[in-house]
């Protein structure tokens, strides 16, 4: 649960995420994954001059989408067996949100 700002904001998040997501291909077996948040310049106060922390967010949207593409994978997200993430701020809210690449491989 968030402590200041919009208290809202995760939960709209997740929502957003889900609905975004529901209709994609489901992933069954392993796969490497790619992310990049991007965050609106209010997500950057004096305080926190880098943003977030990566494993906040990453921690949020990988149980989004344990709901929708993950659904099917044995273990949940386990099945990502190669992470790399990211953020980056955008310049509003119209262009925050988050780039998603996923692949399947073999193990």
């Amino acid at each position: 649960m968030k402590s200041r700002g919009n208290q809202e904001a995760p939960q709209k998040w997740s929502d957003e995420v889900v609905r975004q997501t529901s209709e994609l291909p489901k992933i069954k077996d392993a796969c490497i994954m790619k992310v990049t948040f991007l965050l609106p310049p209010d997500k950057y106060p004096r305080d926190m001059p880098y943003g977030p922390d990566l494993d906040n967010l990453l921690k949020r949207l990988l149980d989004d989408l344990k709901r929708t593409i993950l659904s099917e994978a044995r273990g949940g997200d386990s099945c990502i067996v190669s992470l790399t993430v990211m953020k980056t701020k955008v310049s509003s809210y119209e262009e925050s949100g988050a780039h998603i690449e996923v692949m399947p491989v073999r193990v």
